[in-house]
């Protein structure tokens, strides 16, 4: 999410999985399976499962718990579901921008749900590509600013891929394109270096603002977007004042 703070937002999300562990840690397990399905079980040749697996370390997913669902996927016990990729986009509250992409085994299923959840709370869902042109897929690494100095990560990022490190309210952004994801993750782990936050996201090109009262409904829209077991990841262009999300 777009917001007034990077930390304010990504202390809020981390506060939405911890409430709801388990559900995330599911949403993982399809994630990395699904992973596995189309590109195999080895992470160093299947991006994609690379990205599923650093997710799923991003919610404290278990080593053991990461393991099963390749094994899972693999044949090892059990063939598992076949999940299909599919993204929608639509409209929240005060018009602002909203991606969902989902893995599901049922899309009769995932679309009603989805467009109730869209629906109930002031939204509605559109047609691919309406809201996504205004969107660019960028890897995002925050980091606390007390972790390093900026000398040391620019030097650091830019000889990993990066193409840009900003700061914001102590924290460190760094950004650049979705293939520099592994290589700056694994030059900070190397260094010693604790991030925050590392992800493939799909950024906005601009952001529409949302007042206390706003912001709050957009909240409630994408909590229950993101109660849909079928939902992997939200995006939206709408700038949230932390004070929607303490609320």
């Amino acid at each position: 999410m777009a917001g007034h703070s990077k930390w304010a937002n990504i202390k809020h999300r981390k506060a939405r999985q911890d409430a709801v562990k388990g559900k995330a840690w599911s949403k993982c397990s399809r994630a990395i399976m699904a992973a596995v399905k189309q590109a195999g079980p080895d992470p160093d040749v299947n991006l994609k499962l690379r990205y599923a697996i650093e997710d799923a370390k991003s919610v404290n997913m278990a080593k053991d718990t990461i393991e099963k669902a390749i094994k899972k996927a693999s044949g090892e016990g059990s063939d598992g579901a076949n999940y299909e990729e599919i993204r929608y986009e639509g409209y929240g509250p005060g018009g602002v921008a909203v991606i969902v992409d989902c893995l599901t085994d049922n899309v009769q299923r995932t679309a009603p749900e989805l467009r109730r959840a869209f629906e109930k709370h002031g939204g509605n869902l559109a047609k691919q590509g309406a809201v996504s042109f205004g969107f660019q897929t960028r890897t995002v690494i925050l980091i606390d600013s007390s972790q390093v100095e900026e000398d040391q990560l620019m030097e650091l990022a830019m000889e990993a891929g990066a193409d840009d490190i900003s700061a914001d309210e102590g924290v460190w952004e760094v950004t650049g394109s979705p293939s520099d994801f592994i290589p700056l993750k694994e030059a900070l782990d190397a260094s010693g270096i604790e991030v925050t936050s590392a992800e493939v996201t799909m950024v906005p090109d601009s952001t529409v603002s949302c007042d206390v009262a706003g912001g709050q409904k957009v909240l409630r829209m994408l909590d229950a977007i993101e109660e849909s077991d079928d939902v992997q990841k939200v995006y939206t262009n709408a700038d949230i004042p932390p004070e929607a999300m303490e609320a």
